[in-house]
């Protein structure tokens, strides 16, 4: 693998599937978003959801994965922002 392009394992709360991406470290978070979304089949808005790395939001979904410190074998998930409540 290069050195530039790294795999990452994205979780899709809806389903709860984790999909395995191969990146470059200039793709975007919301490129990554959109992929595992597509790849999940999940259809909603893509606005409506929010990546985390490590706990925290990646808030700006322009950045690059190097911007984020993503890492090769990074463990994401995506989730709704408004979350729904427990019963």
């Amino acid at each position: 693998m290069s050195g530039d392009t790294r795999l990452v394992r994205v979780t899709v709360q809806d389903s709860w599937d984790t999909v395995e991406l191969m990146l470059p470290g200039t793709a975007s978070v919301a490129e990554l978003k959109l992929r595992a979304l597509v790849m999940t089949h999940v259809t909603k808005d893509p606005s409506g959801y929010e990546v985390k790395f490590r706990g925290a939001s990646l808030r700006d979904e322009t950045a690059s994965l190097d911007a984020a410190h993503v890492v090769d074998n990074a463990a994401l998930i995506v989730l709704p922002v408004l979350r729904r409540p427990v019963k």
